[in-house]
């Protein structure tokens, strides 16, 4: 699966994390594949996922819970 590395805003990124971890619990790519893409989009695109040292507004309504937690166990984060 092909991620972009940047994303110009929230809402972009809130639907690559959302299509990527829906794709991996539909069993259509492996853990690694999903952990690396998590990663990447993660590490280029920090400043605009977290504030305040936490998730930002419209990736927690976005995403949910369940899908930010996943997040927060591949990055390490939060």
């Amino acid at each position: 699966m092909e991620v972009k590395r940047f994303y110009k805003n929230q809402t972009e990124i809130s639907t690559a994390i959302n299509r990527v971890i829906d794709t991996y619990l539909d069993n259509a790519i492996d853990e690694i594949s999903m952990i690396n893409s998590i990663k990447t989009i993660f590490e280029n695109n920090h400043s605009r996922i977290i504030k305040n040292g936490d998730y930002t507004k419209v990736l927690k309504q976005r995403c949910g819970k369940r899908r930010l937690e996943i997040v927060s166990k591949v990055t390490g984060e939060i």
